[in-house]
């Protein structure tokens, strides 16, 4: 195992936090459970018909409908309506972590990215110093010199489909703070464009452009270049070579890409073509930790980003 990933095994183990786990109709998740519970990584709590809540005749759906209309009758949901949204697992396991009977969720095994964050952008909505909600991958390649040990995060490549230089540099702080959580490394930045240190012209490079200026105002400490290509922020030589003076050196651990169409691509090739495991997206600048499952994941990678939850600020 990377040692950055049994690092954070290990965190989990001593935090054991409580995880809820809303799609308890999928075998790959009763499976993941039993592995968690066994190894003690986590208080998972499975909803469905045949886990340990069923929301639809849970002794809670009076109280979480009660909760639910009054965080959305401003929007215009009616009581019955709440009512009815409460039974979705994907609401009960998200007012659960709202009102603190579980510290985070994990779902997206059989739904989508959208499926997933909707109920927690509506109810648990933004921590109190974040101005947007983003996501990011955690990549683990077998390339040992890349990135921290292998390990990389790439963001946002889940939630945001064209942020403004203002919000990509939100991304990239809250992307920061996320790594030195989770890895206890220093983070080194790299704000990624088809274009390295003015090499060429456009709308999408000035907003690269600004948007590292403006991390640099609001940290100034922060380890951080752009904008760069991909292969500079990643190759040592070429990196010396194509931007002179620069403070990332092709070592970066932290990869912010310009919009969600090429972050988005971007992992899943990394994933395929590199055998590289993808974890995520997890959701970063929310109050409590929502995170997502891709539906073709794996029974290694639901006990993986249950860790990763646990570990989450």
């Amino acid at each position: 195992m990377n040692p950055i990933i049994e690092n954070i095994y290990n965190q989990a183990k001593l935090n054991f936090k409580k995880i809820v786990l809303p799609e308890g109709n999928d075998p790959r998740i009763i499976e993941a459970a039993k592995i968690i519970r066994d190894q003690k990584l986590a208080d998972i709590i499975v909803l469905g018909k045949n886990g340990d809540i069923d929301p639809e005749n849970s002794p809670l759906i009076d109280q979480f409908t009660q909760t639910l209309f009054d965080l959305r009758k401003e929007k215009g949901l009616t009581l019955d309506e709440a009512n009815k949204l409460v039974k979705n697992p994907l609401y009960f396991g998200t007012l659960m972590v709202h009102v603190g009977l579980a510290h985070g969720m994990i779902a997206g095994s059989n739904c989508t990215t959208a499926d997933t964050f909707r109920p927690a952008l509506q109810i648990i909505k933004t921590a109190p110093t974040s101005k947007i909600i983003s996501s990011f991958f955690m990549m683990e390649t077998n390339n040992l010199n890349l990135g921290e040990q292998g390990v990389l995060f790439f963001a946002d490549c889940g939630l945001n489909l064209n942020p403004s230089a203002e919000e990509l540099s939100e991304i990239a702080i809250q992307t920061a703070i996320s790594f030195k959580n989770l890895t206890q490394k220093e983070p080194k930045v790299s704000m990624l464009s088809y274009s390295t240190n003015g090499s060429s012209k456009g709308d999408m490079v000035d907003k690269v452009r600004l948007a590292t200026e403006l991390v640099k105002q609001k940290n100034p400490n922060l380890i951080i270049e752009g904008e760069i290509q991909a292969d500079a922020a990643l190759v040592p030589e070429i990196c010396d070579r194509k931007f002179p003076g620069n403070k990332i050196h092709g070592q970066s651990n932290i990869l912010i890409f310009p919009d969600l169409n090429s972050g988005n691509i971007a992992y899943k090739l990394v994933e395929r073509i590199a055998n590289a495991k993808a974890f995520g997206p997890l959701a970063q600048g929310i109050k409590k930790p929502i995170n997502d499952l891709s539906r073709g994941c794996s029974v290694e990678d639901i006990v993986a980003t249950v860790a990763l939850t646990s570990v989450q600020n």
